[in-house]
C-alpha cells in the first residue's frame, strides 16, 4: 500500500493489462500496471488521476448514505431486487451442508459447524440469480427475435454482465442486490448486443427503443454499483 497525500491505493501487476489503469471501487483505490510499466512512474500516474479519483471516491462515500450497507448476521438484513429481507441464522451441530431458505421477507440461513455464513449466503444469491434472469432474459430475447446460446451467471469484479460473439450470456449475481429495474435493465443492455457487439451510437439507439430509461439506470450503475456486494471486506472472484 503507497500513500498519497489524500488517499491510499494499492498496485497490482498483470499479464493481461495493456496500459496502466485505476480500479476505484469499495476496496479502495488501485493501480494495475501491465508487466513493463516502471514502479518510478506511477506516482506521476496517480497524480494526473487525481481529481477523477477524489470524484469517485466522493461520489462512493454519498452513495453509501443513501443506501443503508447489507447486514449479512442473525437478526440483520440483505437486500434483494429493490426489498430488504431479514436474516435469521440458525447453528446447528449435526448439519453438514448449509441450508438457506426464503420465506416471505425473512431469509433462514441454517449452517453447520464447517459452513460458512458468507459462502452460504452467495452460493444461495447465485441461484437465486439464475432463477430471476433466465425468465426475463428469455423474454427480453423472445420480444428482440432473437436467441442466445447460453447462460452463465458469475461472479466478476468489474463487470455486470457480458454478451459473446456466439451468443453466450454472462450475469453477475450480484446485480440482485440492486433494484429489480436494474437488472431488467442489464439484461435489455445484453441482448442488444446480440445485434451490435460494440458501444456505437447505432447500439444506444436500440437500446434506447427497448429500455426508454436506460440513461438513468446506467447512471444508477456507475453511482451505486460498488455498494453491490454482501460483505463490507468482500474479495469478489476474478473470473476474467
Amino acid at each position: 500500500m503507497v500513500l498519497v497525500t489524500t488517499f491510499p491505493y494499492r498496485i497490482r501487476r498483470s499479464n493481461r493489462a495493456l496500459r496502466a489503469r485505476i480500479q476505484v471501487d469499495a476496496d479502495g483505490v488501485e493501480v494495475v500496471l501491465p508487466r513493463s510499466f516502471p514502479l518510478r512512474n506511477v506516482e506521476s500516474f496517480v497524480e494526473e488521476k487525481r481529481p477523477w479519483i477524489e470524484r469517485t471516491l466522493r461520489r462512493m462515500r454519498e452513495s453509501d448514505t443513501q443506501f443503508p450497507p447489507p447486514r449479512p448476521c442473525d437478526g440483520g438484513e440483505v437486500p434483494y431486487l429493490g426489498e430488504r429481507l431479514s436474516v435469521r441464522v440458525r447453528h446447528e451441530r449435526s448439519r453438514t451442508r448449509a441450508h438457506v431458505s426464503r420465506r416471505g421477507s425473512e431469509l433462514t440461513v441454517k449452517l453447520g459447524p464447517r459452513n460458512g455464513l458468507q459462502e452460504a449466503l452467495e452460493a444461495w444469491y447465485r441461484r437465486q440469480a439464475r432463477l430471476e434472469v433466465a425468465p426475463r432474459l428469455d423474454a427480453a430475447v423472445a420480444r428482440a427475435g432473437r436467441s442466445y446460446s447460453r447462460l452463465q451467471i458469475r461472479g466478476q469484479r468489474t463487470r455486470w454482465a457480458s454478451c459473446s460473439t456466439s451468443g453466450a450470456m454472462s450475469f453477475n449475481w450480484r446485480l440482485l442486490l440492486a433494484p429489480a429495474e436494474i437488472l431488467d435493465y442489464v439484461v435489455e443492455h445484453e441482448v442488444a448486443h446480440l445485434d451490435v457487439q460494440d458501444h456505437s451510437r447505432r447500439f444506444w439507439e436500440l437500446l434506447a427503443s427497448r429500455c426508454e430509461g436506460w440513461r438513468e439506470h446506467e447512471a444508477w450503475l456507475r453511482r451505486h454499483g460498488h455498494s453491490l456486494r454482501l460483505f463490507p471486506a468482500e474479495e469478489a472472484r476474478r473470473e476474467e
